[in-house]
This record gives C-alpha cells, structure tokens and sequence, in this order.
C-alpha cells in the first residue's frame, strides 16, 4: 500500500549572524508551507553559518539559539510541519554541534548530536544512543556531515525500522574538487545499501568567495531507496529541492537481512542494535 509523503531538502548559505539566518529559515520554512512539505530538512550548523571559530563560541550566549529555536517552532507549529533544523546548544558545560528537531505541533522531539566530529574545537561529540524518531507518522533517522563516511550510523537505525535518513551537512567548498565524487556518492550508498530514502540538505557554495567559511558545494539531494537520485540541486545559490515519495518503498531490506539472516555478522550486528532507541 502508498503512503505518500512529501519531504523537502532546504540548501541555504547563512552567517553566523543567528537571529538573520534564522530569518532565512523562517522564509524557507514559509515556501515549504506554501508547497505542502510535511518535512523539511536544514543543513547543517544552519542557524550559525557552521562557524567553527572558538573565540565566537565563547561570546555567544546559548539564549540566542534558545530564541531562534523558538521561533522555528512556532513556524512547525503554525505550518503543521516537520522541521529539522542545524543548530547549537550548550549543556551547561559543553557546546554541541546538533540538529534540532521539531514534530508538526512545533514540539522539539530529539535533538542529534553530531557523532564524528570533522575537527571542531567548539563543541563535544554526541556519545548518546542513535535516535528513531517519529515524524509525521514515518519513522527518521538522522546523520550530520562527517557522520556519513561511518555507515553503520543509518544501517543500525534502518535495521530497527527506519524509512527515511536526513542528512544534514555543511562539507568542503567546490574548491575541494577531489572530494565531490565520495561526497555525491557517499549518501547514495546509505541510502541503497539499507533500502530507505536518504535526504540530504548541504549549503551551497557561496558566489563571491568559493574559500568563504560556512559554504559548502550544494547539491542538495533526495535519493530513493534504489540509490536513485529522484532530484537534485546545483552547486550555487538557495534552493528547496522537493518530492513527493512512496514511503512504502522504504522496505528496510538489505539491513534487515544483515540483522536477521544466520551469517556471521549477525551476532555483531544485533548487539550494535542495542545502541538505537525509539523516540
């Protein structure tokens, strides 16, 4: 049987200026309405422009993200959408580089930490279990940047019952040239060795300045579960990349065969299951 369900990869270059990228989230957030997106992802680091500069992190006050957190959950709430969105918080000890992610009533369900850091000094690695949330009725999981090149991070997820993986990025710029093809083919590969869909929102590259920090390459992308890529954006320049997908198809099977099927891997791979929860 069809579920349908339309899902939306939002690339955008901010700053790390919060409350004005927060305000170009909120305007993305209003197009996605006005297109009938029930989920719409964010890169990552969205709401700071992914600075990785320390001397900015020991300035900012947590309020600030706290603030725009707040005005993107009532813009889920307003919309009745899903919205995953790049963002920071502080633990009262440590700064964490995550996603914050809010259900259809605005509520904020999870918030994922990024697991393998790419170098940043700002901020601690998640060392917490690997989420499945629920949204919209479908069953998410999630993966931040350098998270992609560890596969078992959405192979766990899908063999618990994940459909769909969001995968939120800020990677290296264009000029980075010997990078594009693992980067266009690493979220392929999560998608089609787990039978589910993968959407990935990176940041663009910026125009004026390909060395600029916080832009990325673009290609923002929704890959079906076949390792198809059902659309894609360009290198430059803010887009809503959108489809509409057959969840149905979202069978789970190659990583369901791996916890299942009597191999070797099997016994290594169940306990590696312990490390998922179900929010």
């Amino acid at each position: 049987m069809q579920k349908m369900l339309k899902v939306a990869a939002c690339q955008l270059l901010t700053s790390n200026d919060v409350m004005t990228s927060t305000s170009k989230v909120l305007k993305q957030i209003e197009i996605c309405a006005e297109l009938g997106i029930q989920i719409a992802a964010f890169p990552e680091g969205c709401l700071f422009g992914y600075c990785c500069d320390t001397r900015y992190w020991e300035n900012i006050s947590p309020q600030v993200f706290k603030e725009a957190e707040g005005q993107i959950a009532e813009a889920a709430r307003q919309y009745k959408m899903a919205v995953i969105v790049g963002s920071a918080h502080h633990d009262g000890e440590h700064w964490h580089n995550d996603l914050a992610i809010f259900d259809q009533s605005g509520t904020l369900k999870y918030r994922y930490g990024k697991i393998f850091l790419a170098g940043e000094k700002w901020c601690i690695n998640n060392r917490g279990k690997l989420p499945i949330v629920q949204l919209v009725g479908i069953h998410c999981c999630f993966i931040i940047c350098h998270d992609v090149r560890y596969p078992e991070l959405v192979k766990l997820p899908a063999a618990k019952g994940a459909q769909i993986c969001f995968f939120c990025s800020c990677e290296s710029g264009l000029l980075s040239e010997y990078k594009l093809s693992a980067y266009r083919a690493m979220p392929i590969s999560r998608a089609t060795e787990n039978g589910i869909y993968l959407v990935m929102a990176n940041t663009p590259a910026n125009p004026d300045d390909l060395r600029a920090s916080g832009s990325s390459h673009g290609n923002s992308k929704i890959i079906h579960p076949n390792g198809n890529v059902i659309k894609e954006a360009g290198f430059f320049g803010d887009e809503i990349v959108t489809a509409t997908i057959d969840i149905s198809q979202a069978t789970g099977s190659q990583a369901k065969r791996t916890y299942a099927e009597n191999t070797i891997l099997k016994e290594w791979f169940q306990k590696g299951c312990d490390f998922v929860e179900k929010v």
